[in-house]
């Protein structure tokens, strides 16, 4: 059986149990990355006899695939930001519209000057080090509550051989002393705690404590908001991604925090996804 034909039965699997629009597209990353193989290599050897033995293995990722595990597990790496992660069930996995959360955190900071930037909740580390390969100059501190993140976080880290990151455990500030910041990012919980999506496709995958924040989404967004001035310098920037909804309620938090020049930035989709304010 030659690649093209694998490919075919492959997809028409996916199309019957997932549905999802991508399943041409994720057969060929499983297929790729069995192989050995890039997409170009992939396309022009259509012909190409998979054998047996490939084909099981190949077989039993698809199997995994319609049970609903995310494609990023599977593969085990994502790209954002240019860039590939690692992931695991410990981390959630990068999105793009996460990307503006970074396009934000760049526009704030002099590519020359040597700044201090902290990333809450880091996860994978993909906010942070997207940042520190495109700022040199600057100093990110990644933290999280969770170890087992950071070893991830970390294993991304030399893979990257990004290293003006320094990776911290800590649940928020708790562990930063007095440290202060030129900018605060933060990808953190922000879903409503019964929201029936927890229980849907990537996302029950992932881990609840990274995605899920409270009644109304904002428990965590408040508990930064309150503790951030103690560790932003003079007229730092603090920055949120969250809900496509939740936009008018970050700012509003902001402003009774006396944030100025609070603004909220659109994803790739159009949607309200992140509220920045800055010190006072």
């Amino acid at each position: 059986m030659n690649v093209h034909t694998v490919l075919h039965e492959a997809v028409t699997v996916l199309k019957a149990s997932n549905n999802s629009g991508e399943e041409k597209l994720e057969a060929q990353l499983l297929l790729e990355q069995l192989l050995g193989v890039n997409h170009a290599w992939l396309i022009t050897h259509a012909d190409h006899e998979v054998s047996s033995d490939l084909r099981q293995q190949f077989e039993a990722l698809i199997q995994r695939r319609i049970t609903g595990e995310p494609i990023a597990h599977i593969l085990g790496g994502r790209e954002f930001y240019g860039l590939l992660f690692k992931v695991t069930p410990d981390t959630l996995i990068p999105r793009p519209d996460t990307e503006t959360l970074v396009d934000a955190a760049l526009a704030k900071i002099p590519p020359s000057e040597a700044t201090n930037i902290l990333d809450l909740g880091t996860g994978s580390g993909a906010i942070a080090l997207a940042i520190a390969k495109h700022r040199l100059n600057a100093k990110v501190t990644a933290v999280d509550a969770s170890a087992a993140a950071l070893i991830i976080a970390q294993e991304n880290v030399q893979a990257l051989n990004i290293h003006n990151v320094a990776l911290v455990l800590s649940n928020w500030f708790c562990a930063l002393d007095n440290q202060h910041f030129d900018v605060i990012v933060s990808n953190p919980p922000y879903i409503e705690q019964d929201d029936a999506h927890l229980s849907q496709g990537d996302l029950c995958f992932e881990p609840l404590s990274s995605l899920a924040s409270g009644e109304d989404g904002l428990d965590d967004i408040r508990q930064i908001i309150q503790a951030a001035s103690a560790h932003l310098k003079p007229h730092g920037w603090l920055m949120f991604e969250h809900g496509y909804r939740q936009a008018a309620s970050v700012a509003t938090l902001l402003a009774s925090a006396h944030f100025c020049n609070i603004e909220t930035l659109k994803d790739l989709g159009g949607n309200d996804r992140v509220t920045i304010g800055c010190k006072l």
